[in-house]
């Protein structure tokens, strides 16, 4: 189908600069010698993940167990589930385990250490798991030089479970807008995870993988000595924050939201657009950066931005296109936006924008679109 023939609201993947991300994400990998772990809970869609494989990543990053299983019976083995395990999810992910499933848990304190021990010994089978490592205070993790990441470790090792390695997010990167903050952040996220499977290494302990990542500070690295993968997520589609904190152009952004005009507010300089909440989310990460684009940056239909513009407000089904920065409009509403008129609005989180829907249009360079299922839930 082409553009103009779908219903919307839409969510729409640019195949040509989704391409194009994935080959500049992984061909910086390859430049600086680790293997790219792709996450995937950007985008739970099959066929985004094939490309990335298919580019040279080695494995995935899910979020969610219900992407595990997707994934795994979809053919791919090598996962890692990013998030601390919870006590009641281990019969589950046991489950997948013992499907040939190369499933790697993950935990950041003693008591889910304990739990991961007694589980596999009642089992008599083990998991492979890593410690997560906090390197820049944003969320989860034990910092590197703590006594609990020993702790762990040993409750780990001693009880027969495999300590397979450390991973860590520099997920602060987000609130960073500059080269040299990037660079200085992607660094210190280094060196504290390295430091972590050092002082592990030190104590007797194995540790093989040493995991980082974020797309900030995957794009900002001038090194990555002593890391052995990398793992980033949103950089596939990109999006507005992503442009924002500058390690992606307007061109990049390969997700963008298909809307149709219903109606016009003239006294409020207001264009009303089907395209609410509901399919761009509630998500407003640019309102704590340089510029804020509302609930997003409208296009014409063919991609071009028009950045007079932006979607200021955002109801349920029903989004609100006003001037931006107050620009002033010289075009009656009805000649320049006609009821009817479809628009792209590019997202300000691509991960939030891409869960409203349970399906992608993809579309080529020919402008035909494909329909990309996507995974729901956990």
């Amino acid at each position: 189908m082409k553009l103009d023939q779908l219903d919307t609201p839409a969510a729409l993947i640019d195949i040509p600069r989704m391409n194009r991300n994935i080959a500049r994400m992984q061909s910086r990998m390859n430049a600086l010698g680790v293997r790219f772990r792709p996450h995937v809970k950007t985008t739970k869609c099959l066929e985004v993940v094939r490309a990335q494989l298919a580019a040279g990543a080695n494995g995935i990053t899910v979020s969610t167990l219900k992407e595990a299983e997707a994934f795994f019976a979809a053919g791919v083995t090598d996962i890692l589930y990013a998030v601390s395990i919870a006590p009641s999810k281990l019969p589950r992910a046991m489950a997948l385990r013992q499907r040939g499933c190369d499933l790697k848990l993950v935990v950041d304190n003693t008591r889910a250490a304990v739990e991961v021990a007694k589980f596999c010994a009642a089992q008599q089978e083990a998991f492979e798991v890593w410690i997560e490592v906090d390197t820049d205070g944003h969320r989860s993790g034990i910092a590197p030089e703590q006594d609990a990441l020993l702790e762990v470790g040993r409750i780990l090792h001693d009880s027969g479970v495999k300590l397979g390695g450390v991973m860590t997010h520099a997920g602060s990167s987000y609130e960073l807008h500059t080269p040299d903050a990037l660079s200085a952040l992607a660094e210190q996220e280094r060196s504290g995870c390295v430091r972590a499977a050092q002082r592990l290494r030190d104590a007797g302990l194995p540790c093989d993988a040493v995991s980082v990542g974020s797309t900030p500070t995957a794009l900002s690295a001038g090194k990555l000595d002593g890391v052995s993968e990398v793992r980033a997520g949103v950089y596939v589609f990109f999006d507005l924050v992503m442009r924002n904190i500058g390690v992606c152009s307007t061109d990049d952004i390969a997700l963008s939201v298909l809307t149709t005009v219903i109606g016009h507010q003239p006294e409020k300089d207001w264009v009303i657009v089907d395209a609410g909440w509901m399919a761009m989310s509630r998500d407003r990460g640019t309102s704590r950066q340089a510029e804020d684009f509302g609930y997003g940056l409208p296009c014409s239909l063919d991609g071009t931005p028009l950045t007079d513009w932006v979607l200021s407000g955002a109801n349920q089904e029903h989004g609100i296109l006003s001037p931006a920065h107050g620009t002033q409009q010289t075009t009656s509403l009805s000649t320049r936006f006609p009821i009817g008129t479809k628009l792209r609005i590019l997202p300000n989180h691509a991960c939030a924008t891409g869960t409203q829907f349970p399906e992608y249009h993809a579309l080529s360079a020919d402008g035909e679109t494909t329909a990309w299922s996507r995974f729901h839930g956990w």
